[in-house]
């Protein structure tokens, strides 16, 4: 098994320090257009960082258990060196994209990966806000344990890709050089991707490197200023009812169906996704791909009304 180190626990003290840095900063500098902290926000978000680590913990049993099943059929073998290690960073980020690209348009998928939209602040402790269901993560990752990626390895560059998208959560860092902002995620881009406008939404899923949503068609530079959260935002602090409330949002929906192909749209289609109306019957707006419910603003001129231009 390659020895790896724990790039996560060794993160964990330059993760306080940025974020008390960032919370002075905005005590001492304050910004009337940011979305800042809020006491019971950064609490909920910082909860729901400590709840992960233990279920995730439990789901990394039967993960491990199929990885290694995997790993054990491939002939294939990716030796751990200096100039592989970048390689499965590379491999790694370009499955990230896709299962973050598919956690947004399937519904079942956006149930887990909601709570990192969840919160309407956009600050160092958004990154903590991370899900307690992420056992659907898994499968996207498969080729690269078939392709003889080591599940350790594996391990390693998911936690460098989680450790490197902490610090993108901020709304303190401005337009890096373009160099750095045609080939990196960084803080512009990603805010982009947590904001709630129309025109913002499903957008900049890359977790390291952004040319792959430049590559597939997904990618929206930051022009008006980001407003933060869901287009339906939720009115919880409570961590069990953040993690979960998309699971029963859908529960809902599926016990309210009237047909299979409605419950397996409900499930499967994406978190908009609607019902073919009878001829005749009144159209139901569908809600877009990142909504909750019912959206918050349904006139779409005031889904796409400015808030603020980026400087």
């Amino acid at each position: 098994m390659p020895n790896l180190p724990d790039v996560v626990l060794w993160s964990i003290p330059a993760f306080v320090l940025l974020t008390v840095v960032e919370m002075a900063s905005y005590r001492f500098h304050p910004d009337e257009d940011s979305a800042g902290y809020e006491t019971r926000d950064a609490a909920t978000s910082i909860g729901m960082g400590l709840g992960s680590l233990v279920f995730d913990f439990l789901w990394k049993i039967p993960i491990l258990a199929v990885y290694t099943a995997v790993y054990e059929l491939t002939p294939l073998r990716v030796p751990v060196l200096w100039w592989t290690v970048p390689l499965m960073l590379l491999g790694q980020d370009f499955f990230y994209y896709w299962s973050h690209r598919g956690h947004h348009v399937v519904r079942v998928l956006w149930a887990c990966h909601v709570v990192h939209h969840s919160s309407r602040k956009f600050n160092l402790t958004t990154a903590l806000r991370q899900p307690w269901t992420s056992l659907t993560v898994w499968p996207f990752y498969v080729p690269l344990i078939a392709l003889g990626v080591h599940p350790a390895a594996l391990a390693f560059c998911s936690s460098a890709n989680l450790v490197y998208q902490f610090w993108v959560h901020t709304e303190r860092v401005g337009k890096l050089p373009r160099p750095f902002e045609y080939v990196l995620n960084t803080p512009s881009h990603h805010r982009v991707h947590h904001a709630s406008q129309g025109g913002y939404l499903d957008r900049n899923f890359g977790g390291i490197l952004i040319v792959w949503d430049r590559m597939f068609g997904s990618f929206t530079p930051e022009t008006l200023r980001p407003v933060f959260g869901l287009t339906k935002n939720i009115e919880t602090y409570n961590p069990l009812r953040v993690a979960t409330h998309e699971y029963a949002a859908i529960a809902r929906d599926v016990r309210a169906a009237t047909s299979w192909r409605e419950r397996a749209g409900r499930v499967f289609g994406g978190p908009g996704w609607q019902p073919a109306q009878a001829p005749g019957a009144a159209a139901v707006p569908a809600e877009p791909a990142t909504a909750v419910t019912a959206p918050a603003l349904t006139a779409p001129a005031l889904r796409e009304t400015p808030t603020e231009p980026i400087a």
